[in-house]
């Protein structure tokens, strides 16, 4: 499908015209031999890599594993393809195998530059298009056919290697910019480490007589679905699972809830409030992050655990970090309950979590030197920021013809 001449006579032709067929795979034909097995989890939908393949066994294989890979190869996931969730496979991963969740791209060489094509399909244009003809309102879904058919502008080949490297140069400084931000993410918790000492061994001998029971009122949240109330409701912002990460709360989005007067009495959250989520992958369990008054009023939901100090020898910033620290992730790894993949812990088993207990003195050393470190983490994430506009600038620029 050609559309109409673009800038300079230049085309814009679809992908089905610029790239190759895919070979098919069926890895349980050699059920003894282990395979590279790529799906929609293994990309990381910032870097738009793949991160983590699976290493199966032909017999183990799913039945999805049907597309030979190889590199140079473009996947676009067919599935929420508003996520954009598109890499462009290295050596690393010739001869990998693929889910059918993705349409793969084999750009037909000397015609059309896989690093030009693979910038092309993480525009926003791109995106847009396809969503366009997407069905499924909750969980979106375009074919193969739709991801081919896009119209992709095309200059001479010599023009789409030097497009895609000025692309590539502006991704590279925003890839750095990434590391330095996650450098100093990292940097907190080595400062913890360094004042109050291993909190796995307690190496610096603080006194651990009292539970988090003592020095905290512990509680759950708002159920939803629970039965309907004769009194009049208000409707409140409320937080869920996904909006407590690991060492922050995400405001984006955030849902609301109509609740009683009496329950958004019970509820309520207050800045310096520590919440914790009560399961979910065993390596994520028990993540938490400390409230700041974002929002008011805000309640929690019943998933998220609320520990608000009511010892004034203890800092909230000091007995999150704790919790979210080495001792606290082994501790409720131990206690969880386990089950297909899930672990959660119960308020039995939080409240019982043994405390560190350094001088309050030293806690708001600590205070005020993370705050110093948030700082530069918000000044690097408005400069990540910056460069995410500018690079989406010019991808726009280079498809439209200005570059």
């Amino acid at each position: 499908m050609v559309s109409a001449t673009s800038n300079g006579g230049e085309r814009s032709i679809s992908l089905a015209e610029l790239t190759q067929p895919v070979g098919r795979a069926d890895p349980q034909k050699t059920p003894d031999r282990t395979f590279s097995y790529i799906d929609i989890s293994a990309i990381d939908s910032e870097t738009k890599r793949v991160i983590s393949p699976q290493r199966i066994l032909g017999i183990d294989a799913p039945s999805r594993a049907r597309q030979s890979v190889r590199a140079g190869d473009i996947l676009v996931s067919t599935v929420r393809p508003n996520l954009n969730a598109v890499a462009l496979l290295d050596e690393s991963h010739e001869g990998s195998v693929a889910s059918t969740g993705f349409c793969v791209l084999r750009p037909d060489p000397g015609v059309l530059d896989a690093d030009y094509a693979f910038h092309w399909v993480r525009t926003a244009q791109f995106v847009g298009e396809l969503m366009q003809h997407a069905t499924g309102a909750s969980y979106p879904a375009v074919t193969d056919k739709v991801v081919r058919r896009t119209a992709i502008r095309l200059p001479s080949i010599g023009d789409q290697r030097r497009i895609a490297a000025v692309l590539n140069a502006a991704d590279a400084l925003r890839a750095k910019r990434r590391e330095a931000v996650a450098a100093l993410g990292g940097l907190t918790q080595a400062i913890f480490i360094d004042m109050f000492g291993d909190p796995m061994t307690n190496s610096k001998g603080w006194p651990e007589n009292r539970t988090l029971a003592a020095i905290a009122d512990v509680a759950s949240g708002i159920t939803k679905g629970r039965r309907a109330w004769d009194e009049p409701l208000i409707e409140v912002p409320y937080l869920a699972v996904v909006n407590v990460q690991d060492g922050h709360i995400r405001l984006d989005p955030v849902k609301t809830i109509d609740v009683t007067a009496a329950e958004l009495d019970r509820y309520a959250l207050e800045r310096g409030d520590i919440l914790l989520t009560e399961g979910g992958d065993p390596d994520k369990l028990g993540r938490g992050a400390v409230w700041g008054g974002e929002i008011e009023p805000c309640i929690h939901q019943n998933h998220i655990f609320r520990v608000r100090i009511t010892d004034e020898s203890m800092s909230p910033e000091y007995v999150s970090r704790l919790l979210g620290s080495q001792r606290g992730k082994r501790y409720f790894l131990r206690m969880a309950k386990q089950t297909t993949g899930i672990a959660s812990i119960n308020m039995t088993q939080l409240k019982s979590f043994p405390v560190l207990e350094p001088p309050r003195e030293l806690q708001a050393e600590f205070i005020r030197r993370a705050a110093t470190v948030a700082a530069a983490v918000e000044r690097s994430g408005d400069s990540q920021r910056a460069l995410d506009t500018l690079f989406a600038s010019l991808q726009q620029r280079a498809f439209r013809g200005d570059l």
